[in-house]
């Protein structure tokens, strides 16, 4: 059976989790707060946003949000593949 690397899984997941962050960031900056509204409620299936979008996020919360989002990402990437792993028979 093919092991996992764990930290080249771990590694895929976070920076899969920044550049979501990335795009989220994108939207937010450039459709202005209606269509960030819109937008937000379309993808997570009619939950109203309205209340909780802060279109106001400075620079440094933003960086400080995707490298949360990075570490998060890759602990839970290496937790998948050190599972994964755990359950193969060793030869």
């Amino acid at each position: 059976m093919y092991r996992l690397n764990v930290k080249k899984l771990g590694f895929a997941f976070g920076l899969t989790g920044a550049l979501i962050y990335l795009g989220c960031m994108i939207v937010m900056s450039t459709a202005g707060r209606e269509a960030t509204i819109d937008f937000f409620n379309s993808l997570l299936h009619g939950l109203d946003t309205t209340s909780i979008i802060r279109m106001d996020v400075p620079l440094w919360e933003a960086g400080l949000g995707i490298v949360q989002t990075f570490i998060l990402g890759w602990l839970i990437g290496a937790c998948i593949a050190a599972f994964y792993n755990a359950q193969i028979k060793k030869q």
